[in-house]
């Protein structure tokens, strides 16, 4: 084209053709386009359930529309780029202008405003359903699948499961949200450099109070008054006959009666403030501090628990009781009670529950390795005892054993995490209380004040025999 009929072109037909007549722009125009038409896909697929790939949700929420806006800055870019290139070379310079009386112009004008509707009403819908998808627990569980697997495994089994990860992690208000999305990059530069801590550290430091998370759905001036428990054990010795424990929780709250909280929940009602020293577990505690409703307070001190000097004072919420209220890893002897009593393991089977136990807790390398010598060990152990005989004939029960045994493992166990039987407790009760889990941690007897006075470890504060 001559420099005349160049010049005769007005300069917002300088700008559509540097559109298409530059590599930045054609590279703008393509990048806006199958950006946002796989963005409306994907939002098809997502309005539709067609697939439930996580991988799908991240490309077509989150990194398609940084696509799209990165090729609505280029074009104009490029258009920029192309306009100063024709004054370049002698163009006569004319200013943009708007001019509502040529149909052009309406039309350009209208077409402008019609795409750039479409564009940011994209934008924005996809940009939600990023939020939302950012913030669901599938996200949470198996984006980084390695690193969250066990924690995302035991989630969806808890009593918690119908709850969304942020709920508790993250709680109502933009602060707590932002914090977390800046928590999140770190995390996620963790598991890009994998530098993340195998296991993940327990407990979780900085959490947000659980007045702010826990207590939207539970609150201490509810009265739970009693619970009964059921506790069901077998021996090695009588793997036929439970041993039966029932015990009545003392769980407490406010007293619609008397007006008064009492029970479990005195910890955390109105007018109660307790507060302890202890080290990062939150096992080893030195001192506790009690502020009570009618204004009296108390310290009491372990002189036997020494802590470094950058120990932290912890005001005590609802998760130092029930630190896994989601996340509830179990114990290996208490799977195989459960599998004597539901009947999937045979208890007419002699030393099935040792055999099983022994099956269970043996140190395999990883979770293949598991699932593939498992039941073989088992019945290995079976043939030991009892002969190969024996276990032909009671085979079909064996692979039965086998095979619950084998899930209650995976669903405890990853040894590329480095997490074993009993790496995460409860400290609710007392059971691993020689482990430094529970109730035990402060009633140890062993925290006095000045006067003398422990802090009581009477059972029949917390529970005592179903009436």
């Amino acid at each position: 084209m001559s420099k005349e009929e160049a010049s005769e072109r007005g300069p917002w037909a300088h700008i559509i053709r540097g559109m298409w007549r530059s590599p930045l722009g054609l590279i703008g125009v393509m990048l806006t386009t199958v950006s946002a038409t796989l963005m409306v896909l994907g939002l098809v697929v997502e309005i539709f359930g067609l697939t439930n790939n996580v991988y799908v949700s991240i490309f077509a929420f989150m990194i398609l529309p940084g696509g799209m806006v990165t090729g609505l800055i280029l074009i104009p870019l490029a258009a920029y780029l192309r306009r100063r290139q024709w004054f370049k070379y002698g163009i006569a310079r004319e200013h943009l202008q708007i001019n509502l009386s040529d149909h052009k112009h309406r039309k350009l004008l209208v077409w402008l405003i019609v795409l750039t509707v479409l564009f940011f009403t994209l934008l924005t819908v996809i940009g939600f359903e990023g939020y939302e998808f950012s913030d669901s627990p599938v996200f949470c569980g198996t984006v980084c699948h390695k690193v969250m697997a066990p924690e995302y495994s035991a989630y969806r089994r808890s009593p918690h499961a119908k709850v969304a990860c942020v709920e508790c992690h993250i709680g109502p208000g933009v602060s707590w949200f932002v914090k977390a999305k800046i928590s999140g990059l770190r995390q996620v530069w963790g598991v890009l450099t994998n530098s993340y801590d195998r296991p993940i550290p327990d407990p979780v430091q900085n959490l947000r109070p659980a007045r702010d998370t826990c207590e939207q759905c539970h609150w201490p001036e509810k009265f739970s008054g009693k619970r009964v428990k059921t506790f069901i054990h077998f021996t090695n010795d009588d793997q036929k006959t439970p041993i039966i424990n029932n015990i009545a929780l003392h769980i407490g709250g406010m007293n619609r009666i008397t007006g008064k909280y009492e029970g479990i929940h005195w910890h955390v009602s109105n007018g109660v403030k307790i507060q302890y020293l202890a080290d990062k577990k939150r096992h080893n505690i030195s001192k506790v501090k009690v502020t009570r409703a009618d204004g009296s307070k108390d310290e009491f001190i372990n002189t036997d628990v020494k802590l470094p000097k950058d120990a932290k004072w912890r005001t005590m919420d609802c998760i130092d009781c029930h630190n896994r209220p989601t996340h509830i890893f179990d114990m290996p002897d208490n799977m195989v009670d459960l599998g004597l009593y539901s009947k999937k393991i045979n208890q007419d089977i002699p030393g099935i529950r040792e055999d099983c136990i022994t099956a269970i807790t043996k140190q395999y390398k990883s979770r293949d390795e598991a699932s593939a010598q498992m039941t073989k060990y088992l019945v290995k152990l079976q043939v030991k005892r009892h002969g190969q005989a024996f276990a032909n004939k009671h085979m079909a029960d064996l692979q039965k054993a086998g095979a619950f045994i084998l899930k209650s493992y995976l669903d405890n166990v990853w040894p590329d995490m480095r997490i074993k039987w009993g790496t995460y407790g409860s400290d609710i009760g007392h059971q691993r209380a020689d482990e430094g889990w529970g109730c035990w941690r402060c009633h140890d007897d062993s925290h006095v004040d000045t006067k003398g006075d422990a802090i009581p470890q009477d059972c029949d504060l917390c529970h005592d025999d179903p009436e």
